[in-house]
């Protein structure tokens, strides 16, 4: 006995898609890419914060995101976790490719000497990115610096961290992605 039930869907079994396992974009589309990002940075560290006048002294906000400047602070090797220090403080911390210079991730952490050393989303997109270079044979040159004034509260540091990545645009931050891509991801 037929069913007198009407089958919406085909009895086609879709296909499934395939990611590809080639490079994601070109040498040319890389360096487009990288430019885009380099000439909105510059931008930021050119143009001057907007000064807030009051009628009373105010004690200046110490956790002011235009207060940070990711490339004048010291710099570590990516290896730096390897390291035996007890670097275990709350920090705001940035991926840079100090080549171009490129402000590439912006994380927060309560514990900077074991944030990375399990997994972590940005070494990923790192690897990808040093493949990618290494394949067209574009200099890179990544390291990590630390800003070890970061607030101790988890909420404030958090929030300082999402103010740097917005102001920023750091691309391998997901909030950052509808702008830059996820060329890496």
């Amino acid at each position: 006995m037929e069913p007198n039930q009407l089958n919406l869907f085909s009895e086609v079994k879709p296909t499934p898609i395939r990611r590809t396992e080639g490079l994601l974009m070109s040498g040319d589309a890389l360096l487009k890419w990288k430019a885009q990002i380099l000439h909105y940075q510059q931008r930021v560290r050119e143009s001057k914060p907007p000064e807030q006048t009051a009628l009373f002294d105010i004690t200046p906000n110490r956790f002011d995101p235009d207060a940070i400047d990711p490339f004048t602070l010291p710099l570590q090797s990516m290896a730096f976790y390897r390291m035996p220090t007890d670097a275990g403080s709350a920090a705001i911390y940035f991926v840079i490719d100090n080549a171009m210079p490129l402000l590439l991730y912006v994380g927060e952490t309560r514990r900077s000497g074991k944030r990375w050393k399990g997994e972590h989303g940005c070494k990923q997109y790192l690897d990808s990115y040093h493949s990618l270079h290494h394949h067209y044979g574009l200099q890179r040159s990544v390291s990590i610096a630390f800003w070890w004034d970061a607030p101790t509260d988890r909420r404030a540091r958090q929030e300082l961290e999402l103010n740097l990545i917005l102001k920023w645009r750091s691309p391998f931050n997901k909030e950052n992605w509808v702008r830059w891509g996820q060329p890496f991801g």
